[in-house]
């Protein structure tokens, strides 16, 4: 049974990574919590693009970074600015954040 929780407002909120570990194909529903980096964030729509992401978690420009879909597994899934996650897709868990000009040491 899938865990399902509900907020002080009647909302459903799905938590993400919680399904994917579970192996279970998110329920679509009106809240999902999303864990960006080591952030978690109640989002009320089941996709948000790349840039929306970005925004969420305050990466800023958002040209200056990359957001990726961690599945379930271990696979990261590159998300462009003008794409849209899915959070009703199986295995999604969590996203991760890089810099762009990332480097080699400092």
């Amino acid at each position: 049974m899938s865990k399902v929780e509900i907020d002080a407002l009647d909302h459903e909120i799905v938590d993400l990574e919680e399904q994917a570990k579970a192996g279970n194909h998110p329920p679509k529903a009106e809240r999902y919590r999303i864990r960006i980096d080591k952030e978690r964030y109640v989002v009320s729509s089941p996709c948000l693009s790349g840039r929306e992401l970005l925004n969420l978690a305050g990466k800023t420009p958002v040209e200056q970074y990359q957001i990726f879909q961690k599945l379930r597994g271990g696979e990261l899934d590159e998300i462009e600015l003008n794409e849209k996650a899915d959070f009703t897709r199986p295995g999604v868990e969590r996203f991760v954040t890089l810099p762009l000009d990332q480097g080699e040491g400092a």
